[in-house]
C-alpha cells in the first residue's frame, strides 16, 4: 500500500497554490491518473481534488462558448449549444470511452490525459523517455500499431489519446489557464508540445498553472463539421486515425477548411498543409486526396504503423467527401 494524502481545492486560487507544491497532482475524474497510479507510473504524494471548480457551459457576449474546466465530458456532448453549433465536438466526445467514463471525465483533465503507449505504462519493464528522460524509447523498433507517424522524434513516438482535443484543435479553441503569475490564454494548437528531446514535458503549462476554461470562438464553419474515428473495434478503443473537419463552400469553391487529425501524433495534429491545399479548390475526390497526401507527405512511420499513412489519407478524403454530400 502506497500512502497518498488527499486535499480538496475550494477555489481556483486554492488549486493554483496546491498545484505548485512538489508531489501534488490535480484530481478531476481520475479516469487516467488513477490508472497510472495503479501501474506505478504516477506516484504523487498528495491528490488535490478539483472537482468542485466551475464546470458551467455558457455563451459569452461575443457569441463564443466558454466551458469550465470542471465540466463533465457527457455534459459537454449533450449541451444544446454544443450540439447545434459544434457538432464535431459532441461527436468526438461520444466517440471516446464509455458512458461511465464520460460521466466522470472533465474537460480540463481530458486535455491533460497522458499517452496510452504500452511502453510508457510498463514502469517495471520498459524504457521510456516520458517517464525517465534520457532512458530511451522501447517503442521505437517495438510494437507500434498505435504510435505516431507525424511530428515524432528519436526520443518518443507516442500519440495523444484524446478525441475531444482533436475536435478542439480544428475549432481553434483557446485554453484559459491561471497561475501564481496571473492568467493567460493559449491556442489549443499550441497547448500541447511535440516530443523533441523532452517528451516528458507534454504541455505549455508552467509549474503551478491550472486550466480554468476552454473557449470555443464563433464559427460559420463549425455547424457543418464532423468527426470520424477509425479504431480496431467499434467501441471503447483509442483511435488508429481520427479526423475532425469542417468546410465552407461558396460559389462552387472551398472558401474555408478546418482539419485536425488524431491517433497520428504526440499532440492533436492540425492539418495546416491540407487546409492550405484546399483553399479555393473545387470540392471533389481529386482535391481531397491531394490535400490529404500533402499533409501526410511528412509522415515518418515505423514498420508496424506504415498502414496509418494510407489510412489517414483515405479517412481524411472520405470525411471531406461526406461533408460535401451533406451540403449538397
Amino acid at each position: 500500500m502506497t500512502p497518498v494524502q488527499y486535499r480538496r481545492a475550494e477555489s481556483a486560487s486554492d488549486a493554483i497554490r496546491l498545484a505548485g507544491t512538489a508531489g501534488h497532482r490535480l484530481l478531476g475524474g481520475g479516469t487516467n491518473l488513477v490508472d497510472l497510479m495503479r501501474k506505478g507510473v504516477e506516484r504523487p504524494d498528495t491528490l488535490v481534488d478539483v472537482t468542485g471548480l466551475p464546470g458551467a457551459i455558457e455563451e459569452a457576449a461575443d457569441g463564443s462558448i466558454v466551458i469550465g474546466a470542471g465540466a463533465r465530458n457527457s455534459a459537454i456532448a449533450a449541451h444544446p449549444l454544443i450540439r447545434a453549433r459544434y457538432p464535431m465536438l459532441s461527436r468526438a466526445i461520444l466517440a471516446g470511452a464509455s458512458a461511465q467514463i464520460r460521466n466522470m471525465a472533465t474537460a480540463g483533465g481530458n486535455l491533460l490525459q497522458r499517452t496510452r503507449c504500452v511502453y510508457f505504462a510498463d514502469a517495471a519493464g520498459s524504457r521510456c523517455n516520458k517517464r525517465a528522460p534520457g532512458s530511451g524509447c522501447d517503442a521505437i523498433g517495438g510494437f507500434t500499431r498505435y504510435h505516431a507517424i507525424l511530428g515524432t522524434s528519436p526520443a518518443c513516438i507516442a500519440t495523444h489519446p484524446s478525441d475531444m482535443a482533436v475536435a478542439l484543435a480544428a475549432l481553434d479553441a483557446r485554453v484559459h489557464v491561471a497561475g501564481a503569475e496571473g492568467a493567460r490564454v493559449l491556442p489549443l494548437t499550441d497547448f500541447h508540445r511535440l516530443p523533441g528531446d523532452r517528451p516528458d514535458i507534454e504541455t505549455q503549462l508552467a509549474p503551478g498553472e491550472v486550466i480554468v476554461a476552454i473557449e470555443l470562438p464563433p464559427s460559420c464553419l463549425a455547424p457543418r463539421s464532423d468527426y470520424r474515428k477509425v479504431r480496431d473495434r467499434a467501441s471503447y478503443a483509442f483511435a488508429l486515425v481520427s479526423v475532425a473537419a469542417g468546410l465552407v463552400i461558396e460559389n462552387g469553391r472551398i472558401a474555408e477548411a478546418r482539419i485536425a487529425l488524431g491517433g497520428v501524433a504526440h499532440k492533436p495534429w492540425r492539418a495546416w498543409r491540407a487546409e492550405a491545399a484546399l483553399q479555393g479548390e473545387a470540392p471533389g475526390e481529386a482535391a481531397f486526396m491531394a490535400a490529404a497526401e500533402a499533409e501526410l507527405a511528412a509522415a515518418d512511420p515505423q514498420p508496424g504503423n506504415m498502414f496509418k499513412v494510407t489510412l489517414a489519407t483515405r479517412t481524411l478524403a472520405a470525411t471531406l467527401s461526406a461533408l460535401c454530400e451533406d451540403q449538397a
